[in-house]
């Protein structure tokens, strides 16, 4: 069964979720509000079902859409959500995807009857890569749940969460998580370059390692310990450079603060 839905906002984030429903038949219709036209897939025009609306003509619309999928940046939020109230009232879901944004925030703006889902997905989202984190509100039904699940299975991975307090540590780790990696792309490379390799090589060998691993993680059956371990010749080149970055003052020491560090920020935002 396919859904009828309303996306408000068609930036990066919104338009990955909007080429993924409509590739995969997600959606007998999707609705789209979106200011900056421009911003619009080009490869989106020629789907059937898709309608491009301005802000009152969805409001207008003869039924209420199963779900209203929030896409617009936080900043623009407060402009934006109150309009849909009215759907809200009339049943249709919220599935925000902004970062920061609380379901609170949301229920404020549209009213204690609304039912709101979270979602915190990351960026790899925009090639069918991500891993969402999803929280339901109060009243959010098990067929909602469904919905919420299915429409962000589209962009990959998803898992839920029951305390909502908990996504200050999910944006921490997964939503900003990407950075980390291509920062450790970006640090091995330069590693090379004081070793000796060229710019160019240290950055080739340091990209498609962190793929390779990546996809071998991706695939295999045993847990990253237990790939790492695989790797590690006793006495070996491997532990030599480990016995570096897993001193006690080494990465994960490194990544502890920074995880806290994101999650205090996200906590910060959100008030």
């Amino acid at each position: 069964m396919g859904y009828r839905l309303l996306l408000v906002g068609c930036g990066k984030m919104g338009g990955a979720l909007l080429s993924s429903w409509l590739a995969r038949g997600v959606a007998d219709r999707v609705d789209v509000v979106e200011p900056s036209w421009d911003r619009l897939p080009e490869p989106l025009a020629g789907y059937a079902g898709l309608y491009l609306l301005s802000g009152a003509s969805a409001l207008e619309s003869e039924a209420p859409p199963d779900a209203v999928v929030i896409a617009v940046k936080p900043q623009m939020m407060d402009a934006v959500v109150p309009a849909y109230a009215p759907l809200a009232n009339d049943g249709s879901m919220i599935l925000s995807v902004a970062a920061g944004k609380t379901i609170g925030y949301f229920r404020q703006r549209l009213g204690d009857v609304a039912r709101v889902v979270r979602a915190m997905p990351n960026t790899p989202a925009a090639v069918g890569k991500g891993i969402t984190v999803l929280a339901a509100g109060p009243g959010v039904d098990e067929r909602q749940r469904t919905l919420a699940d299915r429409l962000m299975q589209a962009v990959g991975a998803v898992e839920w969460v029951e305390d909502e307090a908990l996504m200050d540590a999910v944006t921490a780790v997964s939503g900003s998580g990407p950075a980390y990696v291509f920062l450790l792309i970006e640090t091995l490379a330069a590693a090379g370059r004081s070793a000796g390799l060229t710019p160019d090589l240290a950055m080739r060998l340091a990209r498609q390692t962190v793929i390779g691993a990546g996809a071998l993680a991706e695939q295999a059956t045993e847990d990253a310990e237990t790939l790492r371990r695989n790797v590690t010749s006793p006495g070996g080149t491997t532990a030599e450079a480990l016995s570096v970055l897993m001193a006690d003052a080494g990465l994960q020491s490194l990544f502890d603060r920074a995880i806290a560090a994101a999650a205090a920020r996200s906590r910060a935002l959100a008030e």
